[in-house]
């Protein structure tokens, strides 16, 4: 595997060292840009299913439902530049070319488990919290609605 895109500098190996690095002037690449070029629908769905192993271009286009040949190979080269997807090309005919999840994009996939786990252990609040909130907003657009004293919270 090609260190190029992978490697992590010595000076990086934690959170904490970047902080400082970040504090001394140095962050070349804001983290609100990184996280807008991850957090697409798209780059999710391709760090997911290549982090279960190697995929080729078609194998992609076929797990990934809904995706676009244009929109693939886009968020395809986008992660590869950001050194999240290592592309190899075999010298075949026709030529075979396989995309896998570099080792960043597997922490990266990790971190997404986490969330996703996160969501599932509150999915039943959150729908309880939307149904109160709905069933406020119904009421509160019923004509002639007075809310009672310290019922509902008034909002900003």
């Amino acid at each position: 595997m090609s260190q190029r895109n992978t490697a992590v500098p010595e000076q990086l190996r934690t959170l904490d060292d970047a902080q400082a690095m970040i504090e001394q002037g140095f962050c070349p690449i804001p983290p609100r840009e990184i996280l807008d070029k991850i957090a697409g629908k798209w780059a999710i769905q391709i760090v997911v299913v290549t982090a279960r192993g190697p995929r080729r271009f078609t194998e992609l286009e076929r797990e990934i439902e809904g995706i676009s040949r244009r929109m693939l190979t886009l968020t395809l080269r986008n992660l590869e530049r950001d050194g999240l997807l290592e592309r190899t090309v075999y010298p075949t005919v026709p030529p075979k070319v396989e995309y896998q999840a570099t080792p960043m994009a597997l922490e990266l996939y990790e971190a997404m488990l986490t969330l996703t786990n996160w969501s599932r252990k509150h999915s039943t609040c959150v729908a309880a919290s939307r149904e109160r909130y709905d069933a406020r907003q119904a009421a509160e657009e019923t004509p002639g609605f007075v809310p009672a004293p310290g019922r509902f919270p008034a909002t900003a």
